[in-house]
């Protein structure tokens, strides 16, 4: 199978550039997983999509102001700083250590120091560079201060996704947000899950429906275009995830009683299928990991049965993950009827309900 056997024609007015003017708002798109019959529906209609007994489980991953601007020096015993660059972070490393694609970065040495000034001129962070990776990538070893997300809060910006194309604004800073966001690290948003309200959460918990929540933390790899022309050749960057106690009890009940399990988003379905692939057939056990699972047309679900995702980019791992869900044909022929019917595609774009 081709990674051109995932291509689609989109429209770029298509491209949600904003969020809706209310969230929760947004249209969603109903699709029989089995026959592949789709129907027009909104958000807001979720609860009655959903069956007492249904164990939702969503990613409470919360975005962190990834992009920042620095200024370079050339060596570390120069203390004057020169021209000022982008730095994208894109995954813890520990030890105050990140990667972080850096652009203009053909010139950015190994060695060199990058210091992080806010609007006063005032200097927040400072990092060395200490290896240097392929399109940009930099291991950057930052020096210790009293609080680094406090100093991101202060002089980052929101990481919007490439097809975003303007600057980040201060209303981004929440609606780039799920409302139920807990633990920071991503560097772009779990987007499936951006469309719920507190009241919607509410609805469904008094309809009888159980919510768990798990961590993946996403990276910037779910942006990267594919640079092979096979699906067997895909390999993904790794992520960060974590299982509590409470999801794998919850999931490890549904199993037992039967009961159907949806993720919101194709985080949460790569974090419960990888765990459990680990498992092998044994309950889930609290922990946390990395996982590059990549699914694509052909994998066998172990756990999801139910999916509420937006509309992917085309030749995405993405879109091969809801295909493997639901098959390529009949996900190709829904999104060519949500082209036809125009609804908003990508992170602040309508969402469609698989199951």
């Amino acid at each position: 199978m081709l990674v051109s056997d995932f291509d689609f024609h989109l429209p770029e007015d298509l491209i949600a550039q904003q969020p809706p003017a209310e969230r929760g708002a947004s249209r969603m798109l109903v699709m029989d997983r089995a026959t592949g019959s789709v129907r027009g529906s909104t958000f807001a209609d979720l609860p009655s999509q959903l069956r007492a007994g249904d164990l939702l489980v969503l990613n409470d991953s919360r975005v962190i102001p990834a992009r920042l601007y620095a200024l370079r020096t050339l060596r570390r015993e120069k203390e004057q700083p020169t021209g000022r660059i982008e730095v994208m972070l894109t995954e813890a490393a520990g030890d105050n250590r990140w990667h972080a694609l850096v652009r203009p970065g053909r010139k950015v040495a190994i060695g060199e120091i990058l210091v992080f000034p806010n609007a006063a001129g005032e200097i927040e962070l400072k990092a060395e560079v200490l290896e240097r990776g392929e399109f940009g990538d930099r291991l950057l070893q930052f020096e210790p201060v009293d609080d680094f997300y406090a100093a991101l809060e202060r002089i980052g910006h929101i990481p919007l996704p490439p097809y975003i194309h303007r600057d980040d604004a201060v209303a981004d800073r929440e609606r780039y947000q799920t409302v139920y966001s807990q633990e920071r690290g991503s560097v772009a948003a779990p987007t499936a899950g951006l469309h719920f309200t507190p009241q919607i959460l509410d609805a469904l918990k008094a309809s009888g429906v159980e919510i768990a929540r798990v961590t993946l933390h996403v990276g910037l790899g779910t942006f990267a275009p594919l640079r092979v022309d096979r699906v067997d050749e895909v390999h993904l960057h790794q992520e960060r995830y974590t299982l509590s106690a409470a999801a794998a009890d919850a999931v490890n009940r549904a199993v037992l009683e039967g009961r159907r399990i949806v993720a919101v988003g194709t985080t949460v379905v790569r974090t419960l299928e990888h765990c459990a692939r680990e498992a092998a057939g044994a309950p889930l056990q609290p922990h946390s990991g990395t996982t590059e699972i990549f699914i694509s047309p052909g994998y066998q679900f172990l756990l999801v049965q139910g999916l509420l995702t937006n509309f992917h980019l085309p030749q995405s791992s993405l879109l091969m993950l809801v295909s493997a869900f639901a098959g390529r044909e009949r996900v190709l022929a829904a999104y060519k009827h949500a082209v036809e019917n125009r609804y908003r595609f990508f992170s602040y774009g309508d969402c469609m309900f698989i199951a």
